[in-house]
């Protein structure tokens, strides 16, 4: 039996407590294997590859990220050819941003980076322990609404 400290049972039970440290283990082994570009790049591609063309401004929303963020993701990925922005025809103060297919591939490609974050990251628990816990993290997320991040 090791004699090292471990964190008190208060804090263990704390589920906060515990996402706290989960991210930023999981923000450790997403560092050493994706830039930082690919995080954000990866966010963007897979929001519009499931939701399909959105204004910047939903981009945000929907990922809690800052409007000024997500226009130089945006421009970025534009200049990739990894997606395209035209001025929303119902509302030409917006502009509306869609995944092509040069996208599509990059996003596939870093999700084989993400998959392997996740593999290291979860791999003490078995594939249904890892269907669960998603599926649990879901339902408290959803239990929130759309706050941000």
């Amino acid at each position: 039996m090791s004699n090292e400290p471990t964190p008190p049972q208060a804090l263990r039970t704390l589920v906060s407590w515990q996402a706290g440290r989960l991210a930023t283990i999981g923000a450790r082994l997403t560092g050493a294997r994706m830039p930082l570009e690919a995080r954000s790049d990866f966010a963007v591609l897979a929001v519009l590859d499931e939701n399909g063309a959105l204004s910047q401004a939903e981009i945000g929303r929907v990922l809690g990220l800052d409007r000024n963020n997500v226009n130089g993701i945006v421009v970025r990925l534009e200049g990739d050819e990894a997606v395209t922005r035209e001025p929303d025809l119902s509302d030409r103060r917006r502009n509306v941003v869609t995944i092509t297919p040069t996208g599509q591939r990059r996003l596939a490609e870093i999700q084989v980076l993400a998959d392997a974050v996740q593999d290291e990251l979860l791999t003490a628990l078995s594939t249904k322990e890892r269907n669960d816990l998603i599926h649990l993290l879901d339902r408290v997320l959803a239990g929130h609404g759309g706050q941000s991040a």
